[in-house]
């Protein structure tokens, strides 16, 4: 059955009595497997929404469901990466990728799992290393392999590559591409980065404007992997810049 965010708005407290409604009746849906793209300018809700996806915030109003089941909070189903690696220093690479699944009592095939991450995520020789050294690039992907590790039926990401340099940005999203195609999990990833978001997602969310709402979706029809020198890339492209301009009016 897949996510259904219905009709959902956010709206914090400020000092004052002041109130800031920061998302306004949003409504999509996400079918088991898809790869939704959520696009839109930094600072206008998104990552908001992220959060509220994931069981981190509580609603003002509306209704999110998985699987037709109410989100009212955190759930190993759905595991969230963020822009920043957020790794325990006093863990090894594979220590780190594990933990999550140790915390959470679980031990069956922990060896086979960690081991098949560590090497589609290119840590391989890596693995007794602390994050002080690595690179930001190789600890993202432990964070990764991490989010990974439980076999969640959804992964959240919040513009986990934004911070990385283009060949680190480029390996990652094609290293998640992969392990998507293979293991067919649902995709809910958070950029402000038209390129990224027709180079990734198979649906694209487009949010704008304050508070922040749906501006348009997008089916996203061009076959993996994608090129964006692609002249259907560009038209999209074009396409998506277009309507956030006019947004923008």
């Amino acid at each position: 059955m897949g996510l259904i965010v219905e009709d959902i708005s956010k709206t914090f407290s400020l000092p004052a009595g002041r109130r800031l409604t920061v998302l306004e009746d949003v409504s999509f849906t996400a079918e088991d497997g898809d790869f939704v793209v959520v696009l839109g300018e930094s600072g206008c809700g998104k990552s908001t929404l992220l959060n509220l996806i994931a069981g981190l915030l509580p609603l003002s109003s509306g209704e999110i469901r998985v699987d037709d089941k109410k989100v009212t909070g955190p759930h190993p189903s759905r595991s969230i990466l963020f822009q920043q690696p957020s790794l325990l220093p006093w863990l090894t690479t594979k220590e780190n990728i594990i933990f999550g699944c140790k915390l959470r009592g679980e031990s069956e095939n922990l060896e086979e799992r960690s081991a098949q991450l560590t090497e589609i995520m290119g840590l391989s020789g890596f693995e007794k290393h602390y994050p002080h050294e690595l690179s930001q690039g190789m600890a993202q992907r432990v964070c990764l392999a991490r989010a990974l590790m439980g076999h969640p039926d959804i992964l959240l990401l919040d513009e986990p590559f934004s911070a990385l340099d283009t060949i680190n940005r480029t390996r990652l999203q094609e290293e998640l591409i992969e392990f998507w195609a293979i293991e067919n999990f649902t995709v809910l990833f958070v950029t402000h980065d038209i390129d990224e978001a027709i180079l990734l997602g198979n649906k694209i969310v487009v949010l704008g404007g304050h508070p922040c709402h749906i501006i348009e979706i997008f089916e996203v029809m061009l076959n993996y992997p994608r090129d964006a020198a692609d002249p259907s890339f560009f038209d999209l492209r074009e396409e998506i810049l277009a309507r956030l301009k006019r947004a923008s009016i």
